[in-house]
């Protein structure tokens, strides 16, 4: 994800908006202000990008405005093995928007 300053939000918000993460899990989400502007829920996407990478495990996520689909997506950081992806879902269609290993253009 990019390296920015984030606000950290409680899970006990994430719930309070029914944005609880899968099997209990307690991941907050940056950027759950945008949650009203979405036609996928956060437990679809969370889906979503779990079906990409079969055995992932998500580390990290976020609802965020970016270029490409329709504006708004959740991303998600991965891990399989040692290896960590992000997964972008467009939040108004499911698209997978993006499907990259983190630091994969790192010199």
């Amino acid at each position: 994800m990019q390296q920015r300053s984030k606000t950290a939000f409680l899970f006990a918000s994430a719930l309070a908006l029914g944005l609880a993460g899968a099997a209990g899990s307690a991941y907050a989400m940056d950027g759950s202000q945008y949650s009203k502007e979405t036609k996928v829920t956060l437990d679809e996407a969370r889906a979503i990008a779990l079906k990409t990478l079969p055995g992932a495990t998500i580390t990290d996520q976020e609802l965020e405005k970016e270029k490409g689909g329709s504006g708004l997506r959740y991303s998600f950081d991965l891990k399989v093995g040692q290896t960590e992806h992000e997964v972008g879902v467009d939040a108004q269609t499911g698209a997978v928007l993006e499907n990259s290993v983190e630091g994969a253009n790192a010199d």
